[in-house]
């Protein structure tokens, strides 16, 4: 048996209309992780390429879905996204990373879509997306059930 310092997750839920996947871990941490977000950064060869500088940027995935969920052992998971992508396997410390270092990651990725001269290519910049309502406390963005 190996021992380990990875989180464990305590709890996935997937959010198909949000498109969000929610996951828990056992040290307490919870992250949110759209789905595109997800796409973009998965950890397949077709995605990754084979080594450093190789990665192939994904566009157009804005609007993609997941279509199934199917565990891998104890330490991933593989999803299925709507777009036919389902080589990608998750393990809980590639889903911790993506968690805990989301903003930067993201960012990077929308700095990348933009020097590839695709800046519009994702509908998740978060100044687009959401306005903070400074009187309530809530965010608001697209899905949130308000009217704006």
């Amino acid at each position: 048996m190996t021992v380990t310092n990875t989180p464990q997750p305590t709890g996935i839920t997937l959010h198909n209309a949000s498109r969000v996947l929610d996951i828990s871990f056992d040290d307490g941490a919870s992250f949110s992780l759209p789905y595109e977000y997800l796409r973009v950064y998965s950890p397949s060869a077709e995605v990754q390429g084979h080594g450093k500088g190789q990665e192939t940027l994904q566009l157009g995935k804005r609007l993609v879905g997941m279509s199934g969920l199917e565990p891998v052992g104890n330490y991933a998971v593989q999803p299925t996204f709507s777009d036919g992508h389902n080589s990608g396997l998750y393990t809980w410390s590639y889903l911790y990373k993506l968690g805990a270092e989301q903003a930067a990651l993201w960012q990077d990725y929308l700095d990348r879509l933009t020097a590839a001269g695709y800046p519009g290519d994702s509908g998740r910049d978060a100044k687009a997306d959401m306005t903070i309502k400074q009187s309530s406390g809530h965010v608001h963005g697209p899905g949130c059930g308000h009217q704006h």
